[in-house]
């Protein structure tokens, strides 16, 4: 009986999904280098305006736009503090 028990709090947990990692209050798609590229385009270039955070790429843009609603949260960690590569 506590075999079956433990099992099938196993399956229960094994079927969870995984917490997504985000960036800036955005959801990354993997590993969030798109919104890392984003945020240090916007702080390259001085971006002061979501207007200007116009790419091709969703995750781009919305680390371009994450630089513009914080500044000094700077690129090197998702929002977990897990370091970005």
């Amino acid at each position: 009986m506590r075999v079956l028990v433990i099992s099938g709090v196993l399956f229960a947990s094994a079927s969870l999904p995984a917490v997504a990692q985000t960036f800036g209050g955005y959801e990354c798609t993997e590993d969030c280098s798109g919104h890392k590229a984003g945020y240090e385009w916007a702080e390259e270039n001085s971006v002061t305006d979501e207007s200007d955070c116009s790419g091709n790429s969703s995750s781009f843009n919305e680390g371009c736009q994450a630089y513009v609603e914080d500044p000094d949260r700077g690129s090197e960690s998702d929002d977990d503090g897990n370091y970005l590569e």
